[in-house]
């Protein structure tokens, strides 16, 4: 069952956050993912580095 989203989160200033998925390729040649819940602002520099 779906809960709505608490009228606090909505609050004008409240960060937002996101998930985000990486895929990355390590020394052996197999692929792994990387993931992270962070602020939606800091996405950009996580998938640059």
């Amino acid at each position: 069952m779906a809960k709505k989203v608490v009228a606090s989160m909505k609050k004008e200033g409240s960060r937002v956050y996101t998930k985000a998925i990486k895929l990355t390729k390590n020394a052996q040649g197999s692929f792994s993912f990387e993931e992270r819940i962070m602020p939606k602002d800091e996405s950009d520099s996580f998938f640059k580095g």
